[in-house]
């Protein structure tokens, strides 16, 4: 039951805390998880709650489930503008604080969570990611050959989000969507949703095939912007295809190459002539894509480390210094581990 979007949670007002506890607690109720994992899950969470009031002034909380290496987890995505830290290692030991405190905030969390990185740089910020799977993730589990993850938030104020990120692995090809409905709230959901939808079924590997079908079964919506990815696992070749203002980007090796999508609206007026992109994959290259939720000049090698961390806190670490949040917000980003 893979959720399609995070669902944002603000941590900057205590009288909202109780809530917010609460309604992550349901969440994790309703995804099947056992009572044991749900009362770490309540601790840990409080604690990220008290970590943000006390030294970042407030966050902002993102939760999803998501499958993640063929594993459901519950992901929770703490994002904060505060001091950052200069020593996250020193910060994960007991006793040790910034505020006086008994500093056992990040050592309770790292002990109870089932995966936890921390991203934080001095007088930007922090940004944590924290998994709790739903069984246990096999101890000696091959490392899957794709790392795909993204972050999808509705537009500040909305329940409905009308960007949507969507993948599909074979043998043959792995096969990605980013797309962002027009507008934002429902309708522009039923159009990425309908999308998508498309998307999953199309059998095809050709990306221009994939956003023909897209674009009939979008017609009764009010039409999305989106790109299509396919990476062919023989050749060890990518082609991308976009119609509309999606921002994709290759980067490796210190450079980054950009697609430069089609004018027009998938479901309205797509291009009669599409040709796809070429590029051969190099290793530790990662492909980015965005919707214009976020400023579209992604500057993505100014922070120190990221390629250390997993993608989903590329994710949110974009999202946080490049998010417009006057609409629907996504990052996609894949990494090929060959």
């Amino acid at each position: 039951m893979a959720n399609r979007t995070h669902v944002v949670f603000k941590a900057n007002d205590r009288s909202y805390f109780a809530i917010l506890k609460k309604e992550i607690h349901q969440l994790a109720v309703a995804a099947g998880f056992n009572e044991k994992k749900i009362g770490e899950l309540d601790i840990v969470v409080s604690e990220v709650v008290s970590n943000l009031v006390k030294h970042a002034g407030g966050g902002e909380i993102w939760v999803a489930i998501q499958q993640v290496d063929g594993v459901e987890v519950l992901e929770l995505i703490s994002v904060d503008n505060g001091p950052g830290m200069t020593d996250v290692n020193r910060m994960m030991n007991d006793g040790v604080s910034t505020r006086n405190t008994l500093g056992h905030g990040l050592g309770s969390i790292k002990r109870l969570s089932d995966f936890l990185q921390v991203y934080s740089m001095k007088d930007w910020g922090t940004v944590m990611l924290i998994r709790f799977y739903k069984t246990p993730k096999p101890a000696f589990a091959k490392p899957l050959k794709a790392e795909v993850r993204s972050v999808v938030l509705p537009k500040p104020g909305e329940m409905e989000c009308g960007d949507g990120a969507f993948h599909k692995n074979s043998s043959s090809y792995l096969k990605l969507l980013i797309g962002d409905g027009l507008g934002h709230g429902v309708e522009a959901a039923k159009a990425v949703v309908k999308a998508g939808e498309a998307f999953l079924q199309c059998a095809s590997s050709d990306v221009v095939e994939i956003l023909r079908e897209m674009n009939v079964a979008v017609k009764k919506t009010r039409g999305l912007v989106g790109t299509v990815a396919v990476y062919d696992w023989k050749l060890g070749k990518w082609q991308i295809c976009g119609v509309g203002n999606i921002s994709s980007r290759f980067i490796g090796n210190g450079t980054a190459r950009n697609n430069m999508p089609y004018n027009g609206i998938i479901g309205l007026n797509v291009p009669r002539s599409l040709n796809p992109q070429f590029m051969n994959h190099e290793n530790g290259q990662v492909l980015v894509m965005a919707s214009d939720g976020l400023k579209s000049k992604l500057d993505i090698l100014k922070y120190p480390g990221i390629w250390r961390y997993d993608l989903s806190v590329l994710c949110a670490v974009l999202i946080k210094d490049f998010g417009r949040f006057t609409d629907d917000s996504s990052v996609l980003a894949c990494k090929i581990n060959i």
